[in-house]
């Protein structure tokens, strides 16, 4: 998220135990505007609370895993647990210029437990079609920013093409929008459809998201009348190369020249030239001129770490795991994996669909109980194996004082 805009949750929401966001925020003389704060703000904040929890010791920065299995007892009598591997990156020589050289070196650990934490953004979910490989077809809205601050896109640039109607599609119609870059934005629902987000959030408390579907349903794209020949089903709307944008409806009165959406379309194709085809519900093709695509339809985990990608853990086990349609199948009130080939391993946040900050909280405390728990019993069975040792020893005294009588 780009450093500007503002959380989709309320700031304290996204708080964590022990330092209070709004007293950290009062001693960096900040103000939370609107109940929400900035991602740079945030991020500052668990940078700080990590060294005010002096937590440093507890993570392993530059660290890749690319296994997790399940290692069997063995003759020496050590229990199951689970085998992590991965590469540590460590920074090497220092060079002429002031860079640095850095290696991978392997790693291998024995872990009684393991907690699968890594969220659901690491892989770009991708339309499948002809042409999204090509260079202007963007999967992130980094590129975005990216494009950006090479003075790529401004006022006199072919439309951006944004396919999504998440928030991240939103954050990137008000980038290109603060930029006067003219967008087409196409997404697959109707934008009274009651799943859509914008549907769902307060008007008063998230007013960017709110222009956003009044421009989506305004300023929506007229499909010209069926020429009279079918010899072409191609229809190109104006390009901003040649002339403006078609405009939205005249009488809406906070008109954004800039903006077109294609409700209930979808992308057929991307062609080398820079041209878009889309597809309405219809089944009418319209082409357009564009500088840039952005996909901008959610991410998957990168879970290549597990065997199958963990496929088997999911709660529908033929398919890949993703963070709407199929979460890690986890115990409500553990949060262990029910999937697993043995016990010790959990998972949270994002991987279960607990999406929010808030929520990790939870997960974190249902699976730091059950570790607790799990302990207390060990203790429990030691301390009832040494008092059996103990009730053996007393009895073999008092037979020996016995004997000795």
């Amino acid at each position: 998220m780009e450093g500007s805009m503002l959380t989709l949750s309320l700031a304290n929401w996204m708080e964590l135990p022990g330092l209070k966001l709004k007293d950290w925020m009062r001693e960096k003389r900040r103000n939370v505007r609107n109940d929400r704060a900035t991602p740079a703000e945030i991020a500052s904040y668990y940078q700080h609370y990590v060294s005010q929890m002096s937590l440093e010791q507890n993570f392993a920065c530059g660290t890749t895993v690319t296994g997790v299995t399940r290692q069997p007892s063995n003759q020496e009598g050590s229990p199951p647990c689970w085998r992590v591997t991965g590469l540590q990156r460590r920074e090497g020589e220092e060079l002429g210029d002031g860079s640095t050289v850095s290696d991978e070196v392997p790693f291998s650990l024995l872990a009684h437990n393991v907690v699968l934490a890594t969220g659901t953004h690491d892989i770009p979910a991708r339309l499948g079609v002809e042409g999204e490989s090509l260079p202007h077809v963007c999967h992130s809205f980094w590129e975005l920013e990216a494009a950006i601050s090479r003075g790529e896109l401004d006022q006199s640039s072919d439309p951006v093409l944004v396919v999504g109607a998440g928030l991240t599609a939103a954050d990137a119609v008000l980038a290109a929008h603060h930029l006067n870059t003219p967008v087409y934005h196409v997404f697959r629902r109707s934008v009274n459809d009651p799943g859509l987000i914008f549907n769902q959030l307060p008007k008063l408390l998230y007013p960017e998201y709110h222009k956003i579907h009044q421009m989506m349903t305004q300023q929506q794209y007229q499909a010209p009348p069926p020429p009279q020949s079918h010899a072409h089903n191609l229809q190109t709307p104006p390009s901003s190369s040649s002339s403006s944008i078609p405009p939205a409806s005249s009488s809406s009165s906070s008109s954004y020249s800039g903006y077109l959406s294609f409700p209930r379309y979808k992308v057929v194709a991307f062609r080398p030239d820079k041209k878009c085809v889309l597809e309405s519900d219809s089944g009418e093709r319209t082409v357009l001129q564009i500088s840039k695509a952005l996909v901008l339809i959610g991410a998957h985990p990168n879970l290549s770490f597990l065997r199958e990608n963990g496929r088997a853990l999911g709660i529908y086990p033929e398919e890949p795991i993703t963070c709407r349609r199929n979460p890690i199948d986890v115990d409500p009130f553990t949060n262990k994996v029910l999937g697993a080939e043995g016990p010790g391993l959990y998972a949270m946040g994002p991987l279960v669909g607990e999406n929010f900050v808030r929520f990790l909280k939870g997960g974190a405390l249902a699976i730091a109980s059950d570790l607790a728990k799990r302990h207390r019993g060990e203790e429990e069975e030691e301390g009832e194996k040494y008092l059996t040792i103990d009730r053996f020893m007393d009895r073999q005294r008092t037979e020996n004082e016995v004997r000795e009588s």
